[in-house]
């Protein structure tokens, strides 16, 4: 098997798991390439909205008894999911460009990493949830919203920002991240369509597309364990684990930083 097939596993199986666990996939898939000096197809956001694919399949498989019943009955909290995709389809659309170009430095998400890694602890210690999904109101959809548009910035980390913030709203955890999962349906949906599109369509052509499926398919398999272990996880854990990584990990992109 060719050596970047391997790489594109790697980053697939990487991809699946850490955009469902709170440590920001976007990070991760900027920070390997970059400790390890791979270029090419690899390190560029349409292989990483490639990999986005696999966890958009992977989201529609966990998820999809809850997507019809919301499509059928709970058409309240529909219509909640669909304000709240607002922000982030509005920030997206404006941003796209200037992130790929300009929010890429291992610096920017370092402080992502550090800065959302304290919001998540405050989240966890200061806030008392018990709240559901059901009962998640107009106001907590618009927060949660916004929230998750500031995942755009690397190291931020949507599942982080937005689990977060549906705890400061009182909403117990696992209902929180079930609410962040389904929100971002819609997001990584859209952005998948619209780069893949660009890709195939506005002359974009010249990638490897072994490369692109290999990836996929391993971002959909990693998906699927990490979000029912994440959702098996909440039921008696918190974030804070999560946090500690946040900062380590910040401290070991400084310290590569510095010596390079």
């Amino acid at each position: 098997m060719d050596t970047e097939i391997y790489k594109a596993i790697i980053l697939g199986l990487i991809q699946g798991i850490t955009e469902f666990l709170p440590i920001s996939s976007t990070a991760h898939l900027i920070l390997l390439p970059w400790f390890f000096g791979w270029t090419g197809d690899l390190n560029t956001l349409s292989f990483d909205i490639a990999l986005h694919a696999g966890t958009l399949l992977a989201l529609m498989v966990c998820f999809y008894r809850d997507w019809l019943d919301i499509l059928m009955k709970k058409r309240g909290l529909l219509i909640l999911l669909i304000i709240a995709t607002i922000p982030a389809a509005v920030i997206g659309k404006l941003l796209d460009h200037y992130a790929e170009e300009n929010l890429r430095s291992p610096l920017i998400i370092a402080g992502g990493l550090v800065l959302v890694g304290i919001f998540m602890y405050i989240a966890e210690k200061r806030f008392k949830t018990g709240r559901s999904i059901n009962e998640v109101s107009l106001k907590d959809a618009i927060i949660i919203g916004i929230s998750q548009a500031i995942a755009i910035i690397p190291g931020v980390s949507r599942s982080g920002i937005t689990i977060s913030t549906g705890l400061t709203r009182g909403i117990n955890r696992q209902d929180s991240a079930k609410f962040s999962f389904l929100l971002s349906t819609p997001i990584i949906a859209g952005a998948v369509v619209l780069h893949g599109y660009s890709l195939v369509f506005k002359g974009h052509s010249d990638f490897n597309i072994m490369l692109f499926i290999s990836g996929i398919l391993a971002s959909f398999i990693s998906g699927m364990f990490a979000i029912k272990f994440l959702m098996n996880f909440f039921k008696s854990h918190s974030m804070t684990v999560f946090v500690y990584y946040r900062i380590i990990l910040a401290l070991i992109i400084v310290g590569l930083w510095v010596n390079r």
